[in-house]
């Protein structure tokens, strides 16, 4: 039985509008929540979450102390509003507790742990909007707030979820592209081009992983593109504020005007 919804017409478009290949908009927001030492808001077009990064600091419990380097801990949330479903899903839900074990595996062999022995570094990750490509947005919202962070890392991870309609290969899906088709889910380190993750939910034919794999790295290296500007963007703007001859034009500006 064929799926209700034309997931790809003839003329090439999606559901949505987009081409095969396109990716969804993407919107970052760098700027400082709360007491967090780094954060950042990122949304894949209707998908949006936001990633709050504390450490490292000192370890709460014994058990999480590893006097070689330091414990990664991560913690996801998903908002009940997220979805049309207005279900909860508690932190002991087993599909939260898998996303946050992926997040984590991701990111061990990135972050430089080893110079932060016997600390912990905690990731707390909200989703607060679903509309497909959840992972690859919860990832690569958490390469922003650890860089944010200061953490150091061995390089940008970007994931990106592709999936195959028929014959033909999709990127960054939708709900409903992700419903009805079966998708994988890839992160890869754009400067060294080594893949971190691979994680699929559905069965795929050999010959299309690899198509999709490929086409992952390519994407994989736009959206570092994009993260890069971010951060560069958000560097010269803390730089520029703490430049004392800004201040002081700024307190010339206010005698002007009193």
């Amino acid at each position: 039985m064929g799926s209700r919804i034309e997931i790809l017409n003839e003329a090439g478009f999606r559901s949505d509008g987009r081409r095969q290949f396109e990716l969804r908009d993407l919107s970052i927001d760098l700027s400082k929540r709360g007491e967090a030492d780094g954060s950042a808001q990122l949304s894949h077009g209707l998908t949006q979450v936001l990633v709050s990064v504390h450490g490292p600091r000192e370890a709460k419990m014994r058990s999480h102390t590893f006097h070689d380097r330091a414990n990664i801990n991560v913690e996801v949330v998903v908002a009940s509003f997220s979805t049309g479903e207005r279900r909860k899903r508690l932190r002991g839900d087993k599909r939260v507790l898998e996303f946050a074990a992926t997040i984590k595996l991701t990111f061990e062999p990135v972050i430089r742990t080893n110079l932060y022995p016997r600390s912990q570094i905690d990731i707390y990750v909200q989703v607060l909007q679903q509309d497909g490509s959840t992972l690859q947005a919860c990832i690569n919202a958490t390469t922003l707030a650890l860089i944010n962070a200061g953490i150091p890392m061995s390089d940008f991870v970007c994931a990106v979820t592709g999936g195959v309609h028929s014959t033909s290969a999709m990127l960054d899906l939708t709900t409903l592209e992700e419903n009805d088709i079966p998708h994988v889910t890839v992160a890869v380190m754009p400067k060294s081009k080594k893949v971190v993750l691979v994680t699929m939910e559905t069965r795929l034919h050999v010959e299309r992983f690899q198509e999709l794999l490929n086409l992952a790295r390519d994407a994989g290296a736009i959206l570092h593109q994009e993260m890069r500007e971010a951060v560069l963007e958000r560097s010269a703007g803390l730089i520029a504020m703490a430049e004392p001859g800004t201040k002081q034009s700024k307190g010339d500006e206010d005698v002007v005007m009193d």
